[in-house]
């Protein structure tokens, strides 16, 4: 079985609400201090390409096994993807449309 890595997305009261809306808030997970995420998953093929595509983006693969330091704006631009797709699979779709 391949190998899950990991793109975490803090939920913040606004995109709780989205999640609620939407069916998914069963999918967060309790973080920090009462915060909470939201985990996508990829493969390592997709891990790579989006760390070629975010020079900034950084990988813990002693921890976590998580992509760090995305730009806003892609965590919100997945974020979308999943309210509108109503799964956290989104990820290979992400990539396609950049």
């Amino acid at each position: 079985m391949e190998e899950k890595y990991y793109i975490n997305i803090w939920i913040n009261e606004e995109r709780n609400e989205k999640l609620v809306n939407a069916g998914l808030a069963h999918l967060t997970k309790d973080a920090l201090a009462g915060m909470k995420i939201l985990q996508l998953y990829c493969t390592k093929v997709q891990k790579d390409k989006i760390l070629k595509l975010y020079s900034q983006a950084k990988f813990d693969s002693a921890t976590t096994k998580s992509i760090e330091l995305l730009p806003p704006k892609a965590k919100d631009k997945m974020f979308g993807l999943v309210i509108e797709k109503k799964t956290i699979e989104v990820i290979d779709e992400f990539l396609n449309i950049l």
